[in-house]
C-alpha cells in the first residue's frame, strides 16, 4: 500500500511539472508563429480562430490578421492551444 501511495505522488508531481511547462510551451510556439510569419489556429474557447500572428504581448494578447478580418485580439489566459503547418 505504502508503494502504491509513492507512485501515485510521483505521478501528481510529474503531471503537475508538464503542466507547469505549457505556458512556456505555449509561448514558444507562438513567438515561432511570429517569427515565421505563416497562419496558425488558436485553439480558443472551444472555437477556432485562423490568422497570421502580427504581434504579441507576453501575458497580455496576442494579434492576428486574416483575410476575413483585418485585426483579431485575443486574450493571453483565453488561448487553449495552437496549431502550427
Amino acid at each position: 500500500m505504502k508503494s502504491f501511495l509513492v507512485m501515485v505522488v510521483l505521478a501528481c508531481s510529474a503531471v503537475s511539472a508538464s503542466a507547469a511547462d505549457a505556458p512556456k510551451a505555449l509561448e514558444d510556439a507562438i513567438n515561432a508563429a511570429l517569427a515565421s510569419k505563416r497562419g496558425v489556429t488558436l485553439y480558443v474557447n472551444g472555437q477556432t480562430i485562423g490568422g497570421a500572428i502580427t504581434k504579441v504581448e507576453p501575458g497580455q494578447y496576442v494579434e492576428l490578421r486574416s483575410q476575413e478580418f483585418g485585426r483579431i485580439v485575443v486574450r493571453w489566459e483565453r488561448i487553449d492551444g495552437i496549431a502550427l503547418p
